[in-house]
């Protein structure tokens, strides 16, 4: 063999060698690291914020992430994540450490229950959830962390505070950590609605019917739930009252107290114990109350109402992040008209009298008279005038606009049962309306009587007329006894 073939062979052989040698580097697997913490690891907490389900969803919630599809997610929660400070995970003693604190963590005084553990909290980082409810902590360093809801809607059942640590053991594999944690907090959400009751009713001192309906939180547990209905001064309070739309019984004294502050004008329906336990055992059904009311002046009246569903928003304020629900408002409607009564010529007339009547059936037959102030006719002034005060809008029924036609729209109707001195009845009805326009100020109707007899006048017995023929019929007949006196005395002496 030649040189040159000789040292062909080798270059291919060494090669061949090199190229195996190179392989078995890639195919066999280093030696596994020992699955300890790695302290200076990065990792993050991701918060997935969704609407609790109707019935529970059945996810794992170990740290992994999972799928959620079909759920509700909750965009503008924000969440705090803080450190516990000098609690080293990366340490055997750390980790005990953080057992011993869960044993006494408290979700209701989170910082107090650290604190009294002999821990402080680090600066918080906040963020809010996106539209497919996430908020994201990135850059966390390995440590235990308190993730506390910080900033919620109105009507929003907050988590409770809760803790996790950055890492987790991999519930996937069990020789692993997850460094980036994935966790899903759920609120319930409470909605509510006002709505008013007065279609029935025509004027002031009618009972007015104002129903309050709360959904109520899907938790097992539910801390705190009252009603509460500041009255405006224009209504005057009756009583209120309390349901469950499932029908399940409950008893005022026992499940809740009404409780009336004069002062104030409000209504407050707070739940006792023992019917915070029936709510949550009946969170598929809705509270309502319903509370009663006579108007008791005249004029557009705007009430709302507010839902307090759990004990957090019991403090806080109507209309900021975690406060009470603020019903949409409703308005009952009540105000007059004013007519002025004159004669032929539009001069004022005193004297008249009227009545009311809330049908034209009534009106017609004189029957039910709407009564105000304890009286059923009214009387013009001596200017001429009549102010019916203290009825229903015509236009306005249940919190909502009535278009003629509809069984709630109300046409009012005058009949006249006393006429001034000289004139005559009414000889019909008349219709009118009461709303915004006929509740300002001046003449809404102008009320025409007609002079008796239509001006024309009478014969009168025994009046000046008669008289006159009486006496001239009385003078022609003595006129005729006398010439028949003076014919005999003629025919006498003749």
């Amino acid at each position: 063999m030649s040189n040159h073939s000789s040292r062909r062979v080798w270059k291919t052989a060494a090669a061949t060698i090199a190229g195996a040698v190179l392989a078995m580097s890639f195919s066999v697997a280093p030696a596994s690291a020992a699955p300890l913490v790695d302290g200076d690891q990065i990792g993050s907490i991701t918060v997935h914020k969704f609407e609790r389900p109707a019935t529970p969803s059945g996810l794992p919630n170990n740290g992994t992430a999972v799928d959620t599809t079909g759920l509700t997610p909750l965009a503008g929660i924000e969440f705090t994540v803080q450190q516990v400070n000098a609690l080293d995970l990366s340490t055997n003693a750390g980790w005990d450490a953080a057992h011993n604190l869960s044993s006494v963590f408290s979700p209701a005084d989170p910082s107090g229950s650290i604190n009294g553990a002999g821990f402080t909290l680090g600066t918080g980082q906040a963020q809010t959830t996106d539209a497919a409810g996430t908020a994201t902590f990135g850059s966390l360093p390995v440590g235990l962390y308190l993730v506390t809801e910080t900033n919620y809607p109105s009507g929003v059942t907050p988590a409770a505070p809760f803790l996790v640590s950055v890492p987790l053991t991999d519930p996937d594999n069990n020789d692993n950590w997850i460094y980036d944690v994935h966790v899903y907090p759920k609120n319930s959400i409470t909605g509510a609605e006002k709505t008013v009751t007065d279609a029935p009713d025509v004027k002031l001192g009618d009972q007015i019917d104002f129903t309050i309906t709360g959904d109520i939180p899907n938790e097992e547990v539910i801390d705190g739930y009252k009603i509460v209905d500041a009255l405006d001064d224009k209504l005057t309070y009756v009583g209120a009252s309390a349901t469950l739309t499932n029908g399940t019984a409950i008893a005022e004294g026992t499940d809740y107290t009404v409780e009336f502050d004069a002062a104030s004008n409000t209504a407050s329906i707070v739940f006792t114990p023992a019917g915070l336990l029936l709510l949550a055992a009946n969170n598929d059904a809705r509270v309502q109350v319903v509370v009663n009311t006579t108007v008791n002046t005249i004029g557009e009246i705007e009430n709302e109402a507010l839902v307090y569903p759990n004990l957090g928003s019991f403090t806080a304020v109507p209309g900021e992040p975690g406060g009470p629900i603020v019903t949409p408002p409703v308005v009952t409607k009540w105000g007059e008209m004013t007519l002025e009564k004159v004669n032929e010529n539009g001069e004022a007339l005193a004297g008249a009298s009227f009545s009311v009547y809330a049908t034209e059936a009534d009106a017609q037959a004189g029957t039910n008279p709407i009564v105000l102030n304890g009286q059923s006719t009214f009387t013009v002034a001596a200017d001429g005038t009549l102010t019916i005060s203290g009825l229903r809008y015509s236009d306005w029924a249940n919190g909502a606009a009535v278009a003629p036609g509809s069984a709630d729209y109300r046409t009012y109707y005058l009949v006249e049962t006393t006429a001034p001195e000289g004139y005559e009845l009414l000889a019909e009805p008349i219709s009118f309306l009461i709303n915004s326009a006929s509740t300002a100020v001046g003449i809404d109707l102008e009320v025409k009587n007609i002079p008796s007899n239509s001006g024309f006048e009478l014969p009168l017995t025994g009046g000046a007329g008669t008289g006159v023929l009486y006496a001239a019929g009385a003078l022609l007949v003595a006129g005729a006894g006398l010439l028949l006196v003076r014919s005999r005395r003629s025919t006498t002496n003749s």
